[in-house]
């Protein structure tokens, strides 16, 4: 099985630790027993051999799961990015954003659908989707989904952009053409160089990958993005990026960076707050809590009052949030001491506070991730930070541990979602 796991690094940069090897183990076995094989080197040497066997292998251990308008801070931060900057110094022209692994669309439907609903005409834009599987790309260009794909309290969009039928919910024509698709392996050097981007949405990839890999992935990323451009990433890998020259912004639960600006060279984004009005049709009555709100690099210690006792923990964590997003580290540290003297029992306290600590280089920053995984065992996220720590530190063995533990839980909840 170590050569089958090794000619997946190869193929497609897949980390078997990532989501552990009696995983991928079960779907060799699957694969064996479909082509009447006993012996693992039997199907080892049929890798070898057959193109159309290895596309089956990556087919089946893609991780898949996704839904529209996941972590929907991200959406609302790429609307307020092109509304107040992208626009201002693009008077004409047009958005060019890449969607990689797009796995089903629902990924890129959702950046389409944000921007169509904020108001952005169809021909300032263009989204392009990669991903690695030609089904999951089948799926994606069909438009057809169930309602597995909808997630969370909020469907206005779904009855804004879907027609309900009895094989599920049909997206219309509008947002579709709005997107194309195209097979690629984003770590490979085939990867098709179709345009530079200015956005480049790569989430919850990179976390799948072992640390070469994981530079490959960004070098690539970082020769496609133009000068200035910005990359949004999932919430475990935003640590990852800092060291492969991307620079956090100020908005909270984004995890949105710019890519850092060389020496003597020119932005391609500048900062306004006046909108090209030939670029902007009538938005709806939604949008305009995008660009009313104030921006989170605003906020400073001193104006971000303690939550009272009816507030949400949320509503307090996302403060801290933003102040280590836009860099200040102390604040958002000592707001996160102070709400966990009031909250010691939450794991989410203790793993923002991780985090911040980490950015900071300090070292107590495993005890709070181990603290939060006394509070909650199942905590996903300090999984995931454990992980990447652990191999930061050279320690393989409890990287694969920690992996494992966060890929059953993921894997039963995905379980329960389908069942509900």
């Amino acid at each position: 099985m170590i050569r089958i796991e090794q000619r997946l690094r190869d193929l497609m940069g897949l980390d078997a630790n990532s989501i552990g090897s009696s995983a991928i183990h079960r779907t060799v076995r699957l694969r064996m027993k479909a082509r009447g094989l006993q012996r693992a080197e039997q199907y080892a040497e049929l890798l070898d051999q057959s193109p159309a066997e290895r596309n089956e292998l990556i087919e089946s251990v893609v991780v898949s799961e996704t839904w529209f308008f996941r972590d929907r801070e991200a959406f609302t931060t790429l609307v307020r990015l092109v509304k107040e900057e992208w626009l201002p110094a693009h008077p004409t022209g047009i958005l060019r954003i890449l969607s990689v692994p797009c796995s089903s669309g629902e990924e890129p439907y959702s950046l389409v659908m944000a921007l169509l609903d904020a108001g952005l005409l169809p021909e300032r834009f263009r989204v392009e989707a990669a991903d690695i599987s030609g089904l999951a790309l089948g799926r994606a260009r069909e438009a057809v989904y169930t309602r597995n794909s909808f997630r969370g309290k909020d469907f206005a969009f779904r009855d804004r952009h879907f027609y309900a039928g009895k094989d599920g919910f049909t997206l219309d024509s509008v947002v579709r053409g709005q997107v194309s698709f195209f097979q690629g392996n984003i770590v490979s050097k085939e990867f098709p160089v179709r345009a530079l981007y200015d956005v480049i949405f790569c989430r919850n990839l990179l976390i799948y990958f072992d640390r070469p890999t994981q530079k490959r992935a960004l070098d690539q990323i970082n020769r496609l993005l133009l000068t200035n451009g910005v990359l949004f990433v999932g919430p475990a890998e935003q640590p990852l990026i800092t060291d492969h020259g991307f620079a956090p912004l100020g908005y909270a639960l984004a995890f949105a960076s710019r890519k850092t600006i060389p020496a003597g060279a020119s932005q391609e984004w500048r900062v306004s707050t006046t909108v090209a009005p030939q670029a902007i049709g009538r938005a709806p009555a939604w949008a305009a809590t995008v660009s009313s709100a104030p921006s989170p690099t605003c906020v400073s210690f001193e104006s971000a009052k303690l939550p009272k006792a009816a507030q949400t923990d949320a509503n307090d964590l996302k403060t801290a949030g933003m102040l280590a997003d836009a860099g200040n580290l102390k604040e958002a540290a000592a707001l996160c001491e102070a709400f966990l003297r009031a909250n010691a029992a939450s794991a989410n306290g203790w793993y923002l506070l991780g985090l911040v600590r980490e950015a900071g280089n300090d070292a107590t920053a495993e005890d709070c991730y181990r603290k939060a995984l006394y509070l909650d065992p199942n905590h996903y996220e300090t999984l995931l930070q454990m992980a990447l720590r652990a191999e930061k530190d050279g320690n393989p063995a409890s990287a694969r541990t920690f992996r494992s533990r966060a890929e059953r839980l993921r894997a039963k909840n995905l379980v329960t979602r389908e069942e509900s």
